[in-house]
C-alpha cells in the first residue's frame, strides 16, 4: 500500500492523543483514568507509557526504507496491539460487582493500535529483480 507508512505514523499519534483523555470512570470511587494514569488511584499506574516505546519503534521502522526494518516492525506492532489489548481488558472489566463507565476514547485508543498493526505488514517496497 502505498501509503501504510504515513497511516500507521498518523495512527500512533492518534494513540497517543486518546491517551491524553479520561478511558474509564468508576464511580463507587471516584476515579478517573487516562492513559497516563489515575490522579486519585495510584493501582493503575500508567498503562499507555510501554505503548509510547513501542510507537517510537515503529515510527523509526516506517521511516527507515530498509528491508530489515520492514520485517521487524510486524513484530513491535504486535507487541504494540497486545498491550493495547491488554490495556482495553484489565481496565474495562468489572471488579467486585462494580463496572467502570468507559468512554469512547479507550475504544479509539485500541481501534487505532489495530490501524497501526495493520499498516506495518502492508509496507511499500520497491522490489529489484536480478537477472
Amino acid at each position: 500500500m502505498r501509503y501504510s507508512n504515513y497511516i500507521g505514523i498518523a495512527a500512533g499519534l492518534l494513540m497517543i492523543f486518546a491517551a491524553t483523555f479520561t478511558w474509564i470512570y468508576i464511580p463507587s470511587i471516584n476515579a478517573t483514568v487516562s492513559g497516563f494514569g489515575s490522579e486519585t488511584v495510584s493501582k493503575f499506574g500508567k498503562p499507555v507509557l510501554m505503548n509510547i516505546i513501542m510507537l517510537v519503534l515503529n515510527i523509526a521502522f516506517f521511516l527507515i526504507p530498509k528491508l530489515w526494518a520492514k520485517r521487524a516492525n510486524p513484530f513491535v506492532g504486535a507487541i504494540n496491539f497486545a498491550w493495547a489489548l491488554r490495556n482495553l481488558l484489565l481496565l474495562s472489566t468489572c471488579r467486585n460487582g462494580e463496572c467502570p463507565q468507559t468512554t469512547s476514547w479507550l475504544y479509539v485508543y485500541f481501534a487505532a493500535s489495530l490501524v497501526v498493526l495493520v499498516m506495518t505488514v502492508l509496507p511499500d517496497m520497491k522490489v529489484i529483480e536480478k537477472k
